[in-house]
């Protein structure tokens, strides 16, 4: 079983960038296998989620190559996939899941989903419901579980759904099978989600409109070839945000990081905490926004974190929460109920670990209170949890004495490489095979 190692102490300073944009990366080579013509996407992530997508979509008949972070997708247009001979292993990863869901469900084919133990155990009822209202045929375990059947040949209507949790994967899902449905597809969503699937779909020629947390798109749009940079992951940043700010004369310089405004969250709350980061370079490719990062040491404060920055933060609130057991005073989040179904319940997870570090904690149904204070050392378990792993690999910065961290291997499905370019930016952390 791989596990960190990793000691107290160190300074995080220099310059990194950290590996494509994973939202970006799954997206990218789905929407560019079912345009017609020849896509090339730099920066692709080279992380066993995306490149299961991947995978699928060469079992679906998609010519795809790929050497190191540069992809070569030859479309086959809306109607060209074809019937997979062997089940579509999503491995740990929710969105290829749920967005293949979704891009099955009007094909003339049967195809089946499966995925780890992990994935198998998390919820998909809300999407398979939705879908099932357009007219999807799908069969799953009991409580909407993979291994997931979908039946091809069923004519998909578009809807009007109101999602009632914001979900960047439900609207991307229902986006998916609404290119295959006749009728205009509409979609609302309580709260901004990030929005990558509407930016690519614009960028693929497709005629979508977004406005007031509505999206609107009608069925049978053919896409067009285009090109596609990725850029570094704002979520694997993170851990380098928080690793900065938490370090002793920590000053490091993130480049070319995707600083869409759905995706920004973790600046915002890190900037209300007291954290000392700046945006330089600024520009547009590829219709999303690139930046560099500078982030230097801080002393944190605890805050409430503000309702409406939460879905914008979803996936980088483990290692906030390590920020917030480094701050001084109580953070306090509520309306995160999201993190129960992740790739664990990060709520209960982050609670236990930070316990086995000295933090106080207070867990809610909904999100958890922390007091800050002097991270201790210990044996975590992540429960085969990236996020969990790299966020207590962050927390060794400030703790008293080692952390060992075990179930790490799953880290390599988000963040390959991550403890190698811990160790360059300063993290002391090393790996133990088992």
């Amino acid at each position: 079983m791989t596990q960190f190692v990793c000691q107290p102490g160190g300074s995080v300073a220099g310059q990194l960038r950290v590996p494509g944009d994973k939202s970006i990366s799954h997206r990218s080579i789905i929407l560019a296998s079912i345009a017609q013509g020849s896509s090339h996407i730099s920066g692709f992530l080279q992380g066993e989620d995306s490149l299961n997508t991947m995978r699928a979509l060469q079992q679906l008949g998609v010519p795809i190559e790929r050497e190191q972070g540069e992809v070569s997708v030859n479309g086959v247009g809306l109607r060209g996939l074809r019937q997979p001979t062997a089940d579509l292993d999503m491995g740990n990863s929710g969105t290829a899941m749920r967005l293949l869901l979704g891009l099955l469900a009007g094909q003339d084919f049967d195809a089946r989903l499966i995925g780890d133990s992990s994935l198998s155990s998390r919820p998909m009822q809300r999407v398979i419901q939705p879908l099932q209202s357009m007219g999807a045929v799908i069969e799953s375990e009991a409580g909407g579980r993979a291994p997931m059947q979908i039946r091809g040949g069923h004519a998909l209507q578009a809807i009007e759904y109101a999602m009632p949790v914001a979900s960047a994967q439900v609207k991307s899902c229902l986006l998916l099978a609404g290119l295959y449905a006749q009728g205009e597809t509409i979609v609302h969503e309580p709260a901004p989600t990030r929005d990558h699937s509407e930016r690519m779909l614009r960028g693929f020629g497709c005629n979508i409109q977004s406005q007031d947390g509505e999206i609107r798109m009608q069925g049978n749009q053919d896409l067009t070839a285009c090109n596609i940079d990725v850029p570094a992951d704002i979520s694997s940043a993170a851990f380098f945000l928080v690793a900065a700010s938490i370090a002793g004369a920590g000053d490091l310089r993130l480049q070319h990081v995707g600083v869409n405004p759905t995706r920004t969250g973790i600046i915002d709350i890190l900037q209300l905490m007291g954290a000392n980061i700046e945006l330089s370079n600024q520009q547009e490719i590829g219709g999303e926004p690139v930046a560099d990062i500078r982030v230097r040491n801080a002393a944190l404060t605890g805050i409430d974190i503000p309702a409406n920055l939460v879905p914008l933060a979803i996936d980088e609130f483990p290692v906030l929460f390590v920020a917030a057991a480094c701050a001084t005073g109580i953070t306090r989040l509520r309306g995160a109920e999201e993190l129960r179904v992740k790739e664990s319940d990060r709520i209960q997870v982050m609670a236990d670990g930070l316990a086995r570090l000295g933090i106080e904690t207070e867990v809610l149904p909904d999100g958890i209170i922390i007091r800050g204070g002097e991270p201790g050392g210990g044996e975590i378990e992540s429960h085969g949890d990236h996020r969990i792993a790299m966020a207590f690999s962050v927390a060794s910065l400030a703790a008293s004495e080692d952390i060992c961290i075990r179930d790490c291997a799953n880290v390599n499905t988000s963040f390959p490489g991550f403890a190698e370019l811990a160790r360059q930016a300063g993290i002391r952390i090393s790996i133990d095979a088992g």
